[in-house]
């Protein structure tokens, strides 16, 4: 079983519905607490670490044999909080910020919540130190887009994304820096690379099952 641990419950068919196309048979199991990111937001990503590692324990109490946080503003605290929980802790923007590198040195990170944009862009940083390329990121605040989300209005704030992407063309990837920003990808024009993190992501989670 894959434990996912989301801060939104509008994440919870995104994956499910990834997981009926990619890995029939996968079981999810779904952890969501909105409270994480709005603390997080509030008072700083590490002080929701003692909360993150409340639900990592009761994900493997459960009979998790991974798990997979699908927040990008919490996903460093998962990943750190997770040494030693006995099973792979893994965030699920981790593959697309290596998919970003790979494609060039030029990375736009766009975000609708300021919290996640320094936890992205040092993810990104990160995998590039890891494969020894130099990289240039760049931060894109897409204003409005949150509020439209958190009304419900998914499809606007998938427009109000996709819209500022398409103003980026020095660049060799973008990188949708939230889980919540995926439906943008199909709506953007732009000749750049636009990449998301819910499919790569389930993918490592599923494959960190299989693994063990």
């Amino acid at each position: 079983m894959l434990a996912l641990l989301h801060t939104s419950p509008a994440h919870v068919p995104v994956f499910d519905a990834l997981r009926d196309e990619d890995h029939q048979g996968l079981e999810l199991r779904h952890f969501v607490d909105e409270e994480l990111l709005a603390r997080a937001r509030r008072e700083g990503p590490e002080a929701v670490t003692g909360a993150v590692r409340g639900v990592l324990e009761k994900a493997v109490a459960e009979g998790a044999r991974a798990v997979l946080c699908t927040c990008s503003t919490i996903g460093a605290v998962a990943e750190s909080t997770g040494a030693g929980i006995g099973v792979p802790v893994l965030r699920a923007d981790r593959p697309m910020a290596a998919e970003a590198v790979a494609a060039g040195a030029r990375v736009v990170v766009a975000a609708t919540l300021e919290s996640t944009l320094r936890p992205t862009v040092a993810l990104v940083e990160e995998e590039a130190r890891r494969i020894g390329r130099p990289v240039a990121v760049r931060t894109l605040l897409v204003e409005g887009a949150w509020s439209r989300f958190e009304a419900g209005d998914t499809e606007g704030c998938a427009r109000l994304v996709a819209d500022a992407v398409d103003e980026i063309g020095d660049a060799d990837a973008i990188v949708l820096a939230q889980g919540s920003m995926a439906g943008a990808r199909q709506l953007t024009t732009t000749p750049v690379p636009v990449l998301s993190s819910p499919r790569s992501g389930l993918g490592a989670g599923a494959r960190a099952v299989r693994v063990g």
